[in-house]
């Protein structure tokens, strides 16, 4: 699911609420779903591929 601002949830994250949202892009943007006026943290495309990648293994 989509938000307005290009975020997404995990489809692994249910509906609990307590989760991440993601925007992919050239940076990558990770927030807080439950704290969103928090702010965010940024990543670089390749070091978010590079996350996942290891996350995976």
């Amino acid at each position: 699911m989509n938000t307005v601002d290009g975020y997404h949830k995990s489809s692994y994250s249910g509906e609990s609420g307590h989760c991440v949202e993601v925007a992919e892009g050239p940076r990558t943007r990770v927030r807080d779903t439950r704290n969103r006026t928090l702010g965010h943290l940024e990543f670089e495309a390749s070091e978010w591929a590079v996350l996942l990648s290891a996350l995976t293994r």
